[in-house]
């Protein structure tokens, strides 16, 4: 980073953190864990906002709430319900990150207040950490997500060509920390976070409404231009996957609850797993095909009508997880992965119309 550009920032740093709060309080968005604030309201916003947008996560949150409403009732809650609470949100692990992060802290004699003592806790690092403390506690840790990258390398204008975001967000961290108020740092980090969602973006930012523009050294350079991060190389997987009914119920595979994705949660099972050549499943009568990317793999799944001979050990376990025969009628109780749960809603519909 120009030493020169960064040094001008921070020598306005008292002017930079007045305008930016300012617009904060006249701008923020009205979002239900500020209306009501509180340290549950704002770990479950956290976790759930990570690599989703609000938007998506707000019926999530409100439905979450009234079922689990403060860390106790989250702790004591079974896995299956935890999931089938956050089905469709993705990232599954986070999920059981969080209810894991509620039984550490119900047993705790009192609530930790350090970010470095949150950091150890399940699912929280360095970002999260920053938030949680600095919002509900008014700790000095700066917050440095994907949002605030794009503020500060723009800001500064910082040539550096970052290997991904996470070597972004370590670099750029001290800058924020230098940035950021004695008091009120809370507000700080939410005001960043604020700016690069509604105004700081990604393609197009509305630099005219920037109430930080007189300190943006990327203006006369294109704002477009930063951060510079080297574009992900996408991977294209292929997934061949059984569609097996027998008196009518639904066999599935369910990922073991220590997996690192997806734990505790239900889909339909690989030809690997069931120990079939897929080959031969790309064979069967072909019910749907569809494509998803999960980070940076673009993978297409096609499922086969593969029905049911006994060869397939139903009752046994695959790789990954344990077979499952659910019955139809009772798919709306388990949890399922959203994907899969779409899918196999469009099967059986296609099904009962008699198109498949």
């Amino acid at each position: 980073m120009p030493e020169n550009t960064r040094s001008r920032l921070i020598a306005r740093k008292g002017a930079f953190q007045e305008a930016l709060l300012g617009w904060y309080r006249r701008n923020a968005r009205d979002l239900p864990w500020r209306r009501s604030p509180s340290l549950y309201a704002t770990v479950v916003s956290e976790f759930m906002l990570q690599q989703t947008q609000v938007s998506t996560v707000l019926p999530f949150f409100a439905r979450w709430m009234e079922a689990l409403p403060d860390f106790a009732a989250l702790a004591a809650a079974p896995e299956d319900r935890v999931l089938r609470l956050w089905e469709g949100l993705g990232y599954y692990s986070r999920a059981n990150s969080l209810r894991r992060l509620a039984q550490s802290l119900v047993a705790m004699p009192e609530i930790p207040r350090s970010p470095g003592i949150w950091r150890q806790m399940p699912g929280v690092g360095p970002y999260t950490a920053a938030a949680i403390t600095s919002i509900s506690f008014g700790e000095p840790a700066a917050c440095v997500d994907g949002n605030v990258v794009r503020i500060l390398s723009r800001l500064a204008a910082d040539p550096t060509a970052f290997r991904d975001s996470a070597n972004a967000a370590k670099a750029l961290t001290p800058l924020a920390s230098q940035l950021l108020p004695a008091s009120r740092p809370g507000d700080h980090n939410q005001a960043m976070m604020e700016l690069g969602a509604t105004i700081c973006l990604r393609r197009k930012p509305l630099c005219l409404l920037c109430p930080v523009r007189p300190f943006c050294a990327a203006q006369e350079l294109g704002p477009e231009a930063f951060p510079r991060i080297a574009a992900k190389i996408m991977e294209k997987r292929s997934v061949v996957r059984a569609w097996c009914v027998r008196r009518k119920a639904l066999l599935l595979n369910r990922t073991f609850g220590n997996a690192r994705r997806l734990a505790g949660l239900h889909e339909l099972p690989t030809a690997e797993q069931l120990g079939l050549a897929t080959s031969d499943v790309r064979r069967l009568p072909l019910l749907a095909r569809r494509t998803r990317t999960i980070t940076r793999f673009q993978i297409t799944e096609s499922i086969h009508a593969a029905g049911f001979d006994g060869k397939i050990k139903g009752h046994g376990e695959g790789a990954g997880g344990s077979f499952v025969w659910v019955p139809l009628a009772k798919l709306g109780s388990i949890a399922l992965s959203g994907p899969h749960r779409r899918w196999i809603g469009e099967i059986l519909a296609s099904k009962a119309a008699g198109t498949d």
